[in-house]
């Protein structure tokens, strides 16, 4: 009788250690590791072509050269051929971004757009097994400048992305993406 008491102990430690012990991903918990993990909030950029004509026209359609960011220059003397047409104004200074010395020998200078920003966890659906989760969040624009005229974008509109989570033994991770 006591040797199966016993085999019956062991067995119930057994299974108890070897249960499914997982907690469920919380949309709070989601919402940290998507901050941690991931660059929020992140700047949206653009490449302003100063040296492209084709681009000026798209430039001066947006209302920039009215808004005083920047100035065209319509006519060029052929010593001027491979100069920037777009001339970047103080005005612009506050939405200039580092360009590399690369894009800058060819008149290429990034601009910022906007910021996106991580608003919330909108919900968590778990597998089957308890072992991964997929987690709806959805983020927002802010800081929008003038340059945010060049893209058709909605700058408005909230943004829905996905993100996959994998529990491990130290706890949730947020898998990246290949």
């Amino acid at each position: 009788m006591k040797n199966v008491l016993f085999v019956f102990f062991a067995a119930c430690i057994l299974m108890t250690a070897c249960s499914n012990d997982n907690k469920d991903l919380s949309r709070d918990e989601a919402m940290n590791l998507i901050k941690q993990e991931t660059a929020y909030p992140k700047v949206v950029e653009y490449d302003l072509f100063c040296g492209d004509p084709e681009f000026a026209k798209k430039v001066l359609d947006a209302g920039l050269e009215t808004q005083g960011l920047l100035t065209v220059q319509r006519t060029q003397k052929l010593s001027d051929v491979g100069k920037p047409i777009i001339q970047l104004s103080g005005k612009a200074e506050p939405y200039l971004l580092p360009t590399p010395e690369k894009d800058k020998s060819i008149n290429i200078q990034k601009v910022k757009l906007a910021e996106e920003e991580l608003k919330e966890v909108t919900g968590i659906k778990m597998t089957e097994d308890g072992k991964g989760a997929v987690a709806e969040y959805t983020t927002t624009y802010k800081n929008v400048t003038p340059f945010s005229a060049l893209v058709n974008t909605d700058f408005q509109k909230e943004n829905i992305h996905q993100a996959t989570f994998a529990l491990y033994d130290d706890g949730w991770r947020l898998e990246k993406k290949q």
